[in-house]
């Protein structure tokens, strides 16, 4: 198992590694679309939408995403939308979390569907919009969510249950625990601190996402940092919750021992667009 999943691991990286640093932005755009479409896909199954339904809504996101291209939105969009989107992320992972597993099958199921197609169209809006701004733009927002995943994976594994007698979230997701989420907090603050000094000394051109929110000050970058790293746990425990009404383990089978493309993007689905909201605030 973990020989397989290093060899797809390696070959996900030879693949988009080249993609993402080409001068060109076009193939990385290209195979992220491909990417987000196998996402919808597997939401389709997620949902109950059988195979036709699957195959539609991963068309149905393709031209969502074309249209975006075809208007230039992924240069630039209207601010609005990365408020609306924020907003509507927290107020929906509110939700969700709150009513747990049972709550999301009393949605209607064309309205489940078709919401989640817009948020993966938005998601990889937000991806290309960062790609334009500057390859440590984008990567900086993608280390952000991995560092909060193995900082939280690594402090869960060493004091989970020592400081807090409950779970974060023991009906959806009974792995993770408060610690964990602490944890992955103090992991992006750090590398955030570090890479926003790499980016001064280097004196690049092209910030990071890191750079820009401590330009702000301290008192605008901490919160934020925070806020991003809960975002991205809530991507994740929002797709852990939708698998487990779907009564799924994988969203897929498409990245053998990884499962599928929404089970290694969930919780960048929130925090790319959030990023996206908060560099139109600052």
């Amino acid at each position: 198992m973990l020989k397989q999943r290093i060899i797809t691991a390696l070959a996900m990286l030879a693949v988009l590694l080249p993609a993402l640093f080409a001068s060109n932005p076009w193939p990385f755009m290209g195979l992220t679309m491909l990417l987000i479409a196998a996402g919808a896909w597997e939401w389709g199954r997620l949902n109950g939408m059988g195979t036709l339904g699957s195959w539609l809504g991963a068309g149905i996101c393709l031209a969502l995403c074309g249209m975006a291209l075809q208007s230039d939105w992924h240069l630039h969009s209207p601010p609005q939308i990365w408020l609306v989107a924020g907003g509507f992320w927290v107020l929906l992972g509110a939700w969700m979390i709150h009513r747990g597993v049972a709550g999301w099958g009393r949605w209607p199921q064309n309205l489940r569907w078709f919401v989640g197609l817009f948020l993966l169209m938005l998601a990889w809006l937000a991806m290309a919009q960062a790609r334009h701004r500057g390859v440590n733009f984008l990567l900086s927002v993608l280390v952000l969510v991995w560092a909060a995943d193995v900082f939280a994976y690594f402090f869960g594994r060493a004091f989970g249950g020592r400081w807090f007698a409950v779970k974060l979230a023991p009906g959806i997701s009974p792995g993770k625990s408060w610690e964990g989420v602490l944890g992955g907090m103090f992991g992006v603050g750090l590398i955030a601190w570090i890479w926003a000094g790499v980016d001064s000394a280097l004196a690049v051109s092209h910030l990071s996402f890191f750079s820009l929110l401590f330009r702000q000050g301290w008192w605008i970058a901490v919160p934020a940092l925070l806020f991003m790293s809960a975002m991205s746990v809530v991507g994740d425990l929002v797709e852990s919750l939708v698998k487990r009404s779907a009564g799924m383990k994988d969203s897929s089978a498409l990245l053998p021992g990884h499962g599928g493309i929404l089970d290694r993007v969930d919780a960048l689905l929130p925090t790319l667009p959030l990023a996206m909201m908060l560099l139109t605030w600052i």
